[in-house]
């Protein structure tokens, strides 16, 4: 049997390392219908040069064949015992059981949703077996390279949008507001307790399917997403900032958590629907939906508790059902990923694919669990037997060094010799005075009707400048290349000068000037046609 792990490397000329073979078990966890992998993935994994056994019948519930593993690489164990005892690493969805812990072996790895703070007993179980468990859960998720193996994200997102759905099956009516013959349906009214991303899902769902939705979350940082996504974000009058960092909210003052008990209260009264998403980590969920809540939402309403397995949202949630008290739907399912089999099964296994690449940077088929990198540091729980959780906090990012106060001035443009900075007082003044005397002997001298257009022409200028300067950056090409075409009014003023004159004028302007005249025309119309062309090649890319 080959290692779990590797951390040397082979001395030239010697043999190439045995690959490791990766086992993907059939979740027996009641209720589970996902799979850690998908045939897409076992075909990049066997790129790595891994090796992968699936047990049969694992893609079932997934409406996966184990036809189609085998044709994208894979090899089918006949049951658990044969899988486990023949592979180097198991990826799991749920987090073993007893009877599957004693099926490892020593120096096997262990990658899947382990929950180390809610599973003490099973991280005394894993290191009395001497293996290596990395707990996808435990990733550090403010790390930004980190966000490609982030399953809880994922999974999240897949039940967000999963409630949403669950919703509209137990709701009544309509979500969109229509008009017919028969008379005239109001839109349903949703609100999300919790703007994470299961509650960005669950709100750009709820928006899609017409409804007006609301949410609420104690992180104002989130209130633009909100809003984004079609929402509209609802603020608890109190001011305290809700970000407790890594991603998550932090538990609130006894202050702040009265209003928001009062704001909630309002919502139940006024909306049809409401989908909790509240979670702190290694807490019980907390309690935003009292019973007398629901005794005051209209019949027919719905709750959906997305925090049901870690307790609940709302305290008449029964986790695992759906139930109707005081004539509100409350469901409390779990398994709402699982109700999206395939679909969480392919983000999952492709989030375990981006974890083994990191593992297996040399794609030579063994992994290298390295407890420099921080985010395998973050993600390992035990390693060859020994507990490693938690992982020490991650370094703060290096403040960038000060800069010499000379070289700020110098910047500012004190006394360097190439200083690009402002002019310099005496400078500016004498360029202002030459620039005033310019313009009297332009007034005093020139002719009226040069005089008008020369005033039209500096106007025309600063204004332009003005628009332009004050526009958002992130506008300035496509704004320019139209303002280009839109200006080439300017045109007419060329044609003016070679058309033919009107009765009663004094004839034609000289040869030179309709020269003049047919060069600005033929440069102003690649500028017109070349700027809405440009224009419409920009706009095009934020198209679908």
């Amino acid at each position: 049997m080959t290692s779990a792990t590797s951390t040397e490397t082979p001395a030239a000329g010697a043999a190439a390392p045995t690959p490791q073979r990766i086992g993907v078990p059939r979740e027996i966890f009641p209720g589970e219908k996902r799979v850690a992998t998908v045939p897409d993935v076992v075909a990049k994994l066997v790129k790595l040069g891994f090796a992968v056994v699936v047990e049969q019948g694992a893609g079932d519930l997934a409406d996966l064949s184990d036809a189609a593993y085998v044709e994208a690489g894979a090899s089918i164990a006949p049951n658990a015992a044969a899988l486990w005892s023949g592979s180097d690493i198991v990826f799991k969805v749920r987090a073993p059981t007893a009877d599957e812990v004693a099926l490892m072996h020593e120096g096997q790895t262990l990658i899947g949703f382990l929950w180390p703070a809610q599973n003490p007993e099973l991280m005394q179980q894993l290191v009395a077996k001497k293996v290596t468990a990395l707990s996808i859960d435990a990733l550090p998720r403010t790390l930004s390279r980190a966000q490609k193996m982030d399953a809880l994200t994922s999974m999240a997102g897949v039940s967000g949008y999963r409630a949403v759905v669950e919703a509209a099956n137990a709701f009544g009516r309509f979500f969109n507001g229509q008009i017919t013959a028969a008379g005239k349906v109001p839109p349903a009214k949703v609100f999300i307790a919790g703007a994470g991303v299961a509650g960005l899902a669950a709100i750009g769902a709820a928006a899609s399917l017409g409804a007006i939705v609301r949410a609420n979350d104690t992180r104002a940082e989130v209130a633009d997403q909100v809003v984004s996504l079609g929402g509209e974000f609802v603020k608890v009058d109190y001011e305290e900032e809700g970000s407790g960092g890594g991603g998550y909210a932090k538990v609130m003052s006894e202050g702040f958590q009265a209003a928001q008990r009062a704001m909630y209260a309002q919502q139940a009264r006024e909306v049809d629907i409401i989908v909790t998403t509240a979670l702190i980590p290694g807490k019980p969920a907390p309690k935003l939906i009292t019973a007398e809540m629901v005794k005051s939402m209209k019949p027919g309403s719905v709750i959906v508790d997305m925090a049901a397995e870690q307790g609940g949202n709302c305290e008449l949630t029964e986790p695992g059902k759906a139930v109707v008290k005081h004539g509100v739907t409350i469901i409390g399912y779990t398994d709402l990923a699982s109700r999206m089999a395939r679909q969480s099964s392919t983000l999952y296994g492709t989030n375990l694919f981006r974890l083994t690449e990191e593992l297996c940077k040399t794609k030579d088929g063994v992994i290298n669990v390295n407890m420099q990198d921080d985010a395998i540091r973050g993600l390992t729980v035990v390693k060859n037997g020994e507990i490693t959780w938690p992982a020490p906090p991650l370094a703060a990012a290096p403040k960038p060094p000060a800069k010499p106060v000379a070289a700020v001035a110098e910047k500012k443009g004190g006394h360097g010799h190439g200083s690009s900075g402002p002019l310099p007082a005496k400078t500016l003044a004498v360029v202002f005075g030459l620039g005033a005397l310019a313009f009297w002997a332009i007034g005093a001298y020139a002719p009226p009707a040069f005089l008008a257009h020369f005033t039209v022409f500096v106007l025309a200028c600063f204004i332009g400048y003005m628009v332009v300067w004050n526009v958002t950056p992130a506008l300035h090409t496509p704004l320019m290349s139209v303002t280009n075409a839109v200006s080439s009014i300017i045109v007419i003023g060329a044609l003016v000068q070679i058309l033919p004159p009107e009765a009663g004028s004094n004839g034609r302007p000289d040869t030179l000037i309709q020269w003049l005249a047919f060069a600005g025309i033929v440069l102003t119309a690649v500028n017109m046609f070349g700027g809405f062309a440009v224009t419409r090649r920009m706009l095009d890319m934020f198209r679908k």
